[in-house]
């Protein structure tokens, strides 16, 4: 067999970035999927981003990766949510084609070079345990396959178990077999601590059976329809693109009579008579728990969101439960609009396996197989953009592994991709991890317009981005500096520009007059980037203050990140620290000192006492070098 450098098992979201990125870096990749047929399905909602997962995607965009422009191409309704708030919270979503993204997808690995796709189930790894290193993937066909590096991304598929109503099923998602061999293999040969998560899809109904007449329109805006910022290089012309543009969505409210149907009902639910063991999202519960948990509400928001421009099936985001057909089809009729609403796929719920994320580092690799990574739901996440933000961290690393250099972190205070990641290995699990912007200190600086000012250096110096990609981000980039240059030091009426601006109010509007003279910036005036040029400007002006003061506290961060923590640091040694937070430094392991001193209970004082003792540590080792 010929020896890959990097084995990717499991092709969602997370396994077709981590192959991408793996292949770009030059690795010779391997992707491994159960279904070629089902690369990059998209099993739940058929959108891309929202609060929080909307940042990740432009941060992937930023570093070279696929899920930004093959949501492009995809895309039938292109919204910015919190538009009227501030440009910290702006999140980018598109309703996609399903069918158009995982063709895209398909497409795009297939026509990767330096990657190779195998229809297969990933059963075992032959391992070298006195170098702590996986040397093979074994398949379901007795192959072994050698290999330099392993991510496994599987998503939902580990001893997935789907529940309908007090009826379950084995399978990964509704149509797709389970995957149990590769649960007893991590606990078994890999030795590693699994546990147990739960998540739900709502059913879908026939268009043709739907009164849209008296439910609210949701349009398409004009405005921004881009996840990508490499759209006008035209790469890859010829994947699959959706024709129709502008699909609306439509919103529509539960009543009293669904709840009651609930009420009367719960006897069947297996989340309320302990049939299911894994831990369900709190921000997104089922239908039957937002009753129960809120019985206050008399009504609940849902959203009807199409499938596609070629199916006339429709998705109710909202209404997710893991009760009987029988009972979804009473539940369904209730809705305005729905009263011969036909169902094309019941709802239901699936719990699976995942690696507590307390075994793994920043790096996504394995604190215990030094050539072992994860990425995904198996990491305790949820949502498609947080699993494709692990994967190109996982793929990039492998890579680099398997070259013979070191693996890298996001940092923290430059990408949410960062903050992730970080809060997945120093936060105990107990619920599927979602990403939201208030998780991040510094949120006025990892804004969704700037992702590529923040991180195209850094991916283009770790070989991610390409240097055409590159080159179009330097442009960018100098425009921007020479533009904030001029603003600042040209006075207008006893102001500078950059005051002038102040004025658009964190968004500069395209259609509207300069708010200086026009000719102090007329180097922009045949300039295609304009726009986005001066929208960084009025962000600029507007918050100037407040981006100072967040500079400041990120070098501060920034200073705790040079204190590295060796991994054999010895806790148990350090007198003055409590029981409490020994326990949990030694549980999570933290690489520096601000990771450190973000882990719940760990107190400042506490963090003085780790500075001393690495103080000591470094010039023990001084010493003992001279």
């Amino acid at each position: 067999m010929k020896t890959y450098d990097v084995v990717v098992i499991g092709a969602g979201h997370a396994g077709c970035e981590a192959a991408f990125a793996a292949a770009r870096l030059g690795a010779s990749t391997l992707l491994i999927t159960l279904n070629m047929d089902h690369i990059a399905q998209m099993s739940c909602n058929p959108a891309i981003g929202g609060v929080g997962k909307g940042q990740v995607v432009r941060e992937i965009d930023a570093c070279g990766g696929a899920q930004g422009f093959i949501t492009d191409n995809a895309s039938i309704q292109f919204r910015l949510l919190n538009r009227a708030k501030g440009p910290a919270v702006r999140s980018p979503r598109a309703q996609c084609d399903k069918v158009c993204y995982q063709r895209g997808m398909k497409q795009l690995l297939e026509l990767t070079g330096n990657l190779d796709i195998l229809q297969s189930e990933a059963v075992d790894f032959e391992v070298d345990e006195k170098l702590r290193r996986i040397t093979a993937v074994k398949t379901q066909f007795g192959i072994s396959i050698p290999c330099r590096s392993v991510v496994l991304s599987s998503g939902t598929f580990l001893r997935g178990k789907l529940h309908f109503g007090l009826q379950d099923f084995p399978g990964g998602r509704v149509g797709d077999a389970a995957a149990s061999a590769m649960s007893h293999a991590l606990e078994n040969t890999l030795k590693l601590r699994l546990g147990r998560l739960k998540t739900g899809t709502p059913s879908r109904i026939l268009q043709k059976t739907i009164d849209f007449s008296n439910m609210e329109k949701q349009p398409a805006e004009t405005q921004g329809d881009h996840f990508s910022y490499w759209a006008a290089l035209g790469e890859y012309p010829d994947l699959p693109r959706t024709s129709q543009r502008e699909m609306p969505c439509y919103m529509v409210y539960t009543n009293q009579k669904t709840a009651e149907i609930v009420r009367a009902n719960l006897e069947q639910a297996p989340l309320y008579q302990g049939k299911i063991e894994g831990i369900g999202a709190r921000y997104c519960p089922s239908f039957e728990d937002k009753v129960v948990r809120f019985a206050h509400h008399e009504r609940h928001l849902l959203f009807l969101e199409p499938e596609g421009e070629h199916t006339g099936e429709y998705y109710i985001n909202g209404f997710s439960t893991s009760l009987p057909p029988r009972i979804q089809e009473e539940m369904i009729k209730t809705l305005p609009g729905f009263e011969n609403a036909v169902i094309s796929r019941y709802a239901y719920a699936i719990e699976y396996d995942f690696v507590f994320p307390d075994q793994t580092e920043r790096s996504l690799r394995s604190r215990y197989w030094e050539n072992f990574f994860t990425a995904g739901q198996i990491n305790g996440t949820s949502g498609y953009e947080e699993a494709a933000g692990q994967g190109l961290v996982a793929g990039c690393n492998a890579a680099r592994y398997a070259a013979g250099r070191e693996v890298v972190e996001f940092p923290r205070d430059k990408s949410y991709i960062g903050v992730m990641i970080d809060d997945l290995i120093s936060k105990e699990i107990v619920e599927p991890y979602r990403l939201f912007t208030s998780r991040a200190e510094y949120r006025l600086h990892l804004r969704q317009d700037n992702a590529d000012l923040r991180l195209c250096e850094f991916a283009h110096d770790l070989g991610l981005l390409p240097e055409s990609k590159y080159q179009y981000f330097k442009h960018y980039r100098d425009l921007c500096e020479q533009t904030l240059q001029i603003a600042r030091s040209t006075v207008y009426k006893g102001k500078n520009i950059l005051s002038w601006f102040k004025t658009c109010a964190g968004e500069f509007d395209p259609a509207a007059a300069l708010p200086c003279p026009a000719e102090a910036l007329n180097f922009l005036d045949n300039e295609p980037l304009r726009e986005k040029v001066l929208n960084e400007l009025a962000i600029t002006a507007h918050y100037d203050g407040y981006l100072a003061r967040e500079n400041e506290s990120i070098k501060r961060l920034q200073k705790l990140e040079l204190w590295k923590i060796p991994a054999d640091f010895d806790y148990a040694a350090i007198s003055g620290l409590r029981n409490e937070s020994r326990a949990k430094l030694i549980k999570a392991a933290p690489s520096t000192l601000a990771q450190a001193s973000r882990l719940d209970g760990v107190t400042p004082s506490e963090i003085g006492l780790l500075q001393i003792h690495l103080t000591r540590l470094k010039h023990q080792n001084k010493n003992t070098a001279e």
